[in-house]
């Protein structure tokens, strides 16, 4: 795995020179798939994108042996490979779907979009401020190729709700929106806690290659298949949970990145090793004069996951559902309504191909992942250095 010295030095000097130029498919042309990171949820991904019409898988790539097995299970003529960039040099396959731990996504997105690929990320975009410049740079010199946040309520038809109840004649002024993101396990279940398997060995599993450009550390088979737990690789609740509930909230109300962010919390709940704290705050101030108020734990599931949207004349709540309540006081013929419109099956994905076929903007866009990922690591900068992350908008950093 080239160092991060290296990777950026590739991407400042040549990316926009040895970008390929794709080309947007008819509307009835097979999409070739390559996935990278076939855990989980890339897994789940590839059914979801087998289960859309004209496309087909023609090769996965994973650092675990196992995971590779298992995707040949279900696509049992595609190659398999442990180092991804085999995969991007396929001149047949159209399109990735990234789906690894967050630290891996800027330097697999950028190889991607070097190799003309068109690229369905998963959440979080960045794990970093400078990843998050990299994969934006790499996207506006790719000429068209069609990305893909993997938010996947930004493809629901909430969305569409949202901007309907959102509007000024509705809610006045916005000036709050609240979240919570609330979860449970049963004793001596820690949350997001995997068993480690006698087959994650250093034959099966290519630790330097998950490792990426994180701290180097001796084989060590039990933060490979519990990364999420750990903050080299993971921003935990924040990147997993936050970031997706933000990103729908960013693209309807089209916010900005925040001007300041604190997160405070910490590991109130699971000693088992973890450094991700299991029980949080958020607070992101923005410049359109809205306050942004998150709250996870992983001691309760009571409360759910939500938001409220809060304004002098409406409120918005959202979860399973979606309702708008007038604020009496100041519309008193105001009606409640509920959100009607509907989320077509495999909606995100569809989305992400319709995009490559037609050239149209996806869903959730560079831009809307790029803000999340900046609120996201401001907050996790907060935690971890215990006080208030300043963005400076001119220079794009953090103070």
């Amino acid at each position: 795995m080239q160092s991060r010295r290296k990777f950026i030095g590739n991407v400042a000097t040549g990316l926009a020179g040895t970008l390929a130029t794709s080309n947007v498919l008819g509307a009835n042309d097979c999409v070739r798939l390559g996935v990278i990171g076939a855990g989980a949820r890339g897994a789940e991904l590839l059914r979801e994108a087998l289960a859309c019409c004209r496309t087909e898988c023609l090769g996965v790539a994973d650092v675990y042996q196992k995971r590779l097995e298992e995707a040949q299970a279900i696509v049992p003529g595609a190659r398999a490979c442990r180092d991804y960039r085999r995969l991007l040099d396929d001149p047949a396959i159209d399109a990735v779907l990234i789906a690894t731990p967050p630290h891996l996504h800027a330097a697999q997105f950028v190889d991607a979009m070097r190799a003309g690929k068109h690229v369905y990320v998963e959440r979080p975009m960045a794990f970093t401020i400078e990843d998050a410049k990299l994969m934006r740079t790499a996207w506006q010199s790719s000429r068209g190729l069609a990305v893909h946040i993997g938010h996947q309520a930004c493809s629901s038809g909430q969305v569409q709700d949202a901007a309907r109840f959102s509007q000024s004649e509705l809610m006045g002024k916005i000036t709050g929106l609240r979240a919570h993101f609330y979860r449970n396990t049963p004793r001596g279940k820690p949350q997001w806690s995997r068993p480690v398997y006698p087959d994650m060995t250093p034959d099966n599993l290519a630790w330097e290659a998950f490792l990426g450009d994180a701290p180097a550390r001796e084989f060590d088979a039990n933060r490979y298949q519990n990364w999420r737990l750990f903050a080299e690789y993971s921003g935990g609740s924040v990147t997993e949970n936050f970031s997706s509930q933000l990103a729908f909230w960013y693209k309807v109300l089209d916010l900005e990145i925040p001007y300041a962010v604190t997160m405070t919390g910490g590991l109130y709940l699971w000693k088992d090793g973890r450094d991700i704290p299991d029980t949080m705050h958020v607070s992101l101030e923005h410049n359109e004069e809205l306050l942004v108020s998150w709250d996870s734990g992983f001691g309760n599931g009571q409360l759910g996951a939500g938001e409220e949207v809060l304004g002098t004349d409406g409120t918005i709540s959202r979860s399973q559902q979606i309702r708008y309540v007038p604020q009496k006081v100041n519309r008193a013929d105001g009606n409640e309504m509920v959100g009607a419109a509907r989320t077509e099956p495999r909606a995100h994905m569809q989305n992400f191909l319709g995009a490559i076929r037609g050239g149209k903007e996806p869903n959730c866009t560079v831009d809307v992942g790029f803000r999340v990922s900046v609120a996201c690591r401001m907050a996790l900068e907060s935690y971890r250095q215990q006080r208030t992350i300043l963005w400076d908008a001119a220079g794009e950093e953090m103070v």
